[in-house]
């Protein structure tokens, strides 16, 4: 009860505070100040329930008059009530159509409160501002197939730019999850199975999207996610508990969300929904203050996932009431919710654990002081409001074009026998058989009514001299049309090739749709090997979201292309590669597991981590890492020097790759690092390193690595971070399992 008291005192004290009485230069409206002083001058001015409101996520149309999606006008009535004179934290699910709508509610924020403290826009935009007419990339587990860093940091770039101009100064991405499970169907979002490519990429796009200064007008806060190890939930389930021991976490999970943090500059995390080893993610404090704040520095906020605190409550039940599962969370180093409860009963439930001591003075404002750091870094205390001049650059023609280069660079050729492709002969007829030739799904977390361009589309838009695309849907996902079948099988004898498009739809890809089954459905199957009588040349077109175990399409159809979800321009793109246009140079972010009893299967596993069985074949159907091209590479050369270091010391590593071919191509050359002897196990390889060379026919290159600590060390039986002494090997090549040149170097005591 005392405690309770000494809140109100301080409550009624801040409203005879210097805004309320004259000051009319408050510190933090100096510009020149120091953040952290202006941060601390706003944090001793305000009233228990304008702190609270700052921990607040309200929705657009909270404040909006909505369209669907889009915001079409501010609300004065809605956002009168809304924010009333307290303010406000954040705004999400807004989208609005013009700058001025997001400006007209900063407006009131600014002008109308009693302290002016600017709203944060906060929306969605994993591969693309999600926002209407938007630029829409692949898919993250296709860009990371691209091994391109600087143009995953151009995209980053692109996406910054599209959500700033509509106000947005925050995005909800990107998404850091080491995926190892095909079944979670929230595999598209991520980066792949392998940390150092995931932590590579996460770094490059917030890179992007933070820029030089979050000052500056085409710049956001990246908020990277699902902290942590949210990408392997048990049985592949979205959100059940993450079964995985510290040594594991720290050297893969986490290692994504350090680099970005310590080395991207990321000033937002996303709290997971599920629980590790019986705390959930949202009420950790390892996670989110010893590990994230002390160990790495942070100094952004914390957001909670979609009702993640809600579910220490109600799923977890490691919280007994509402009161309480707040109060755990913000001590843990969490600052804000995501609708988790109403705006009434935060406020509520906050002032409940001050007065009863669950929750300390100093704790809210720990939870305050970091989103406020934000507001100021965002530079919204002197800028509040969007030049709608922004927009003239909105999908601007160079953003479409980086949109069909990250398609061209992404697409994986898994398999080419006998020279099926590319399709360059003139007057060839082409029959595209299977629905999904007509989809235009650009991937999840995009617009819910964007529109890419089909596979179907862009091969009659590049199609070459004389040739002549007829089409045939061979199958509906609906079962209810007759004669389909019999359609593209005859179709298919009347042409020189067929590329035939199965995979998934969207109705069964995506957050919250899980799959206990990874192969094709039997009517795409029961279509591909109707067409294999026919006798005509078959190319089959992958068209998904996660790895499929296509083993039947892998034995019998001669070449097999992985578009994945290729974005606004992916029917393009994998028209340029079917058609010669472009030389395929993508490679596998992730493994394509045989069978489903393989699952989860990795490349980055230990020397026991065997995948043996009486009914299976080893191996994986292709591995991390793989791709074919037109053309052919041979490597040589290799030297690692100096081929003894210390601890400390690094090496570098020289190879040659040659175009042996007749075309020019891209090849992605790949560097794998083992630890002979440990002394915890380590895997059998893992990736340290990679490179796209373009090479004309008959070209040669030489290729650098850098070998440092970064590279050699591990989480020893102390749990300390160490480079042990002993022998490395190094290894080079075209794909995991594709091993070409290796050398040895030796780590000195």
């Amino acid at each position: 009860m005392k405690q309770y008291l000494f809140y109100t005192c301080l409550a009624l004290a801040s409203l005879m505070s210097p805004s309320c009485t004259g000051d009319a230069n408050p510190l933090y409206r100096n510009a020149d100040a120091p953040v952290d002083r202006r941060v601390e001058d706003l944090l001793g001015r305000m009233t228990v329930e304008e702190k609270v409101k700052q921990l607040d996520m309200y929705r657009g149309a909270e404040v909006a008059d909505m369209e669907g999606h889009e915001a079409v006008a501010c609300s004065a009535e809605k956002v009168a009530a809304a924010i009333g004179t307290s303010g406000i934290g954040s705004v999400h699910d807004l989208y609005p159509l013009k700058a001025e709508t997001a400006n007209d509610i900063q407006r009131y924020a600014v002008e109308k409160t009693r302290l002016g403290i600017p709203v944060l826009f906060i929306e969605e935009g994993l591969h693309g501002y999600c926002g209407k007419e938007s630029t829409t990339f692949p898919i993250p587990l296709q860009l990371a197939g691209a091994f391109d860093t600087t143009l995953v940091r151009k995209i980053g770039e692109v996406i910054a730019a599209e959500s700033r101009a509509h106000g947005t100064a925050m995005i909800l991405g990107p998404v850091l999850d080491v995926a190892r499970d095909p079944r979670w169907g929230r595999l598209e979002e991520t980066y792949g199975e392998d940390p150092y490519l995931v932590a590579l990429n996460g770094t490059a796009i917030v890179r992007g999207m933070q820029g030089g200064s979050l000052a500056q007008p085409n710049t956001v806060v990246a908020e990277p996610k699902h902290f942590a190890a949210h990408g392997l939930p048990e049985a592949g389930s979205n959100t059940a508990p993450v079964l995985a021991g510290e040594r594991e976490l720290r050297t893969t999970f986490l290692f994504p969300f350090e680099k970005a943090v310590r080395e991207g500059g990321a000033r937002g995390i996303m709290a997971a929904y599920h629980e590790l080893d019986g705390i959930p993610s949202a009420s950790n404090r390892w996670l989110l203050t010893d590990i994230l704040r002390r160990e790495w520095g942070f100094d952004g906020f914390v957001l909670s996932d979609l009702g993640a605190i809600k579910m220490t409550l109600e799923t977890h039940r490691t919280a007994r009431d509402t009161t309480h599962a707040l109060a755990e969370s913000l001590k843990a180093g969490l600052n804000m919710q995501f609708y988790d409860f109403g705006h009434a009963t935060l406020l509520a439930a906050v002032e409940e654990a001050l007065a009863t001591g669950l929750l300390t003075g100093r704790e809210l404002d720990n939870a305050v002081r970091d989103i406020l750091r934000v507001k100021f870094l965002l530079g919204l205390f002197e800028s509040p409001y969007t030049d709608p001049a922004l927009l003239e650059t909105f999908h601007s023609d160079a953003h479409q074009a980086l949109a069909l280069e990250a398609a061209q660079k992404s697409i994986v050729l898994l398999k080419n026998e006998g020279s099926v492709l590319p399709l360059e002969k003139e007057n060839l007829r082409i029959a595209v058989v299977g629905e999904l030739a007509e989809s235009t799904y650009p991937g999840g977390y995009s617009h819910p009514r964007k529109q890419g361009i089909s596979i179907l589309d862009g091969l009659r838009q590049r199609a070459g001299k004389g040739q002549t695309v007829a089409f045939e849907k061979g199958y509906s996902f609906r079962g209810t049309e007759s004669g389909l079948l019999q359609r593209a099988v005859s179709l298919a004898r009347s042409s020189d090739v067929v590329v035939v498009v199965v995979g998934e739809n969207m109705r069964i890809v995506g957050e919250g749709k899980d799959r206990a089954d990874i192969t094709l459905d039997s009517e795409q199957t029961n279509l591909v090997n109707a067409l294999q009588t026919t006798g005509t040349p078959t190319v089959a077109v992958l068209f998904n979201g996660r790895p499929l175990a296509v083993n039947e399409i892998a034995q019998s159809v001669p070449a097999v292309l992985e578009t994945w979800f290729s974005g606004e321009k992916g029917g393009l793109a994998i028209a340029d590669v079917l058609l010669g246009r472009v030389n395929p140079s993508g490679k596998l972010s992730v493994t394509i597991p045989r069978s489903i009893g393989q699952v989860p299967f990795y490349y980055y596993g230990k020397p026991s981590s065997r995948h043996a069985y009486v009914d299976e074949k080893r191996g994986p159907l292709y591995a991390f890492g793989h791709g074919l091209s037109y053309t052919t590479f041979e490597y040589s050369n290799m030297n690692v020097s100096p081929g003894q270091i210390g601890p400390d010391g690094s090496a570098t590593v020289r190879l040659t790759v040659t175009n042996t071919g007749d075309r020019e191509g891209e090849e992605v050359v790949q560097l794998y690092i083992r630890d002979v002897t440990g002394s915890v196990a380590t895997p059998v390889k893992a990736l340290k390193g990679f490179r796209r060379v373009s090479l004309k026919p008959g070209e040669s290159r030489e290729v650098d690595f850098h070998i440092g600590a970064e590279a050699l060390w591990l989480w020893n039986r102390e749990m300390k971070r160490v480079v042990e002494p002993g022998e490395f090997t190094v290894m080079a090549g075209r794909a995991s399992d594709n091993i070409l040149l290796e050398g040895s170097l030796t780590v000195t005591e």
